[in-house]
């Protein structure tokens, strides 16, 4: 079932399948933020943006607005 990143919920595991190219940030791009590619979900800040993910080993922070032009396939445990 495919949802948009912001519906994660915190130490979930999901598989990025497609994203809006014009909402999402060169450097998000340039870090890994890639179809394909594993996001977890490891904090959320506590008025609920931004969102904190690990990609490929590495820590982002992710603005809710972002989070919901990218879509996802959660990783079934």
């Amino acid at each position: 079932m495919e949802i948009n990143l912001s519906q994660l919920k915190k130490g979930e595991r999901a598989t990025i399948i497609d994203f809006n190219i014009e909402e999402i940030p060169l450097k998000l791009l340039e870090m890994g933020c890639l179809p394909g590619n594993s996001i977890e979900l490891i904090q959320i800040a506590p008025l609920g943006d931004p969102l904190y993910y690990c990609i490929n080993d590495a820590h982002v922070a992710i603005r809710l607005e972002t989070a919901i032009e990218i879509s996802i396939i959660k990783e079934q445990i």
